[in-house]
């Protein structure tokens, strides 16, 4: 281990050791995942691309499962994602499509990515912009008031759609990579009840951090951390540390400030490990008089290497040439 490389393990470990005493505000409006590591191009464009090949994956969460209580079911989450690259041009595209069910209000948002990869030095900038469309519905049937609110409908949907923009930084070195990302830029406003309410969706920064630990026992450990901040206003966290063994079974921990504990679990298929399967549980710690004690996490994703072709020239005999 180099003295830079040591120099950034320390930070990072000290990024980890001060997130637990940076106080948690409940106010974030992106979906949350506990397999953050493995959906990293969800919180920032520049990943697009950035690992070559083209890669596909699906994750679903049931958040708090079976809890029951006011304002509509417990939270569920759908992430469907792909991304790949141009190699010549040093260019990646993204594409992620989300639906992040919470009570009453359903959010779903498309949003197209595009990353430039240059090397630096000994590693490799990546610069990143997103832009889409985010969605809002709210079923009135769901909601339910303490003091009756004159202008909101008593039943009915309402869905309002907007424009929203994002972008990110990647600097990896191989061993370690730091990320810093925003997103929705632009905050876009929602007005629902004949415009007697304006709900605005806050802009959304990250910083997320990995060091990368490769052994002589064919074992990989990767400490890793994603802060995430609202406007500045209010800071949560998520460490984690995963373990891989011959690049096919993995497994870890992870916790989530002031919220929960999870156990992480994968396995790779096929002869290329190209398909993973991937869970997470998580076991509820803080707030759990409002929250069911358990979430579930499934994951799917598949990777299509890039795939080249050699043309060998072959001899061809005829009665008058031989070439």
């Amino acid at each position: 281990m180099g003295k830079l490389d040591f120099i950034y393990l320390k930070v990072l470990l000290i990024l980890i050791s001060s997130s637990f005493f940076i106080l948690e505000v409940n106010g974030q409006q992106d979906a949350q995942f506990t397999q953050y590591m493995y959906n990293t191009h969800y919180f920032n464009p520049a990943f697009a691309g950035k690992e070559g090949g083209y890669r596909f994956s699906a994750l679903h969460r049931s958040q708090w499962l079976n809890y029951s209580g006011n304002n509509g079911p417990a939270p569920t989450t759908q992430l469907v994602s792909a991304s790949g690259s141009i190699d010549k041009l040093k260019l990646g595209m993204g594409l992620n499509f989300v639906n992040d069910v919470i009570g009453p209000t359903t959010n779903q948002e498309v949003n197209l990515s595009m990353a430039y990869h240059k090397k630096l030095r000994m590693g490799v900038l990546s610069i990143g912009a997103m832009g889409g469309i985010f969605s809002t519905t709210i079923n009135y049937d769901d909601l339910e008031f303490v003091n009756e609110e004159p202008n909101f409908p008593s039943t009915g949907r309402e869905t309002q759609m907007t424009i929203n923009f994002g972008a990110g930084a990647i600097y990896d070195r191989g061993k370690y990579y730091l990320a810093l990302s925003s997103r929705h830029i632009n905050e876009p406003v929602f007005d629902f009840g004949e415009g007697s309410l304006e709900n605005q969706l806050k802009n959304h920064s990250y910083l997320m951090a990995g060091y990368r630990i490769k052994t002589f026992a064919l074992w990989e450990f990767e400490p890793s951390i994603l802060l995430k901040t609202v406007s500045f206003n209010n800071f949560s966290y998520d460490v984690s540390v995963i373990a891989t063994y011959n690049q096919k079974i993995s497994g870890g921990l992870a916790f989530r400030g002031e919220e929960s504990v999870s156990l992480l679990m994968g396995y790779s298929l096929l002869r290329d490990n190209s398909l993973r399967i991937g869970y997470a549980f998580d076991l509820v710690v803080g707030g759990i008089e409002a929250k069911a004690p358990a979430s579930h996490e499934f994951m799917l994703s598949y990777v299509l290497p890039d795939v080249t072709r050699e043309f060998q020239r072959t001899i061809q005999r005829t009665p008058r040439f031989r070439f």
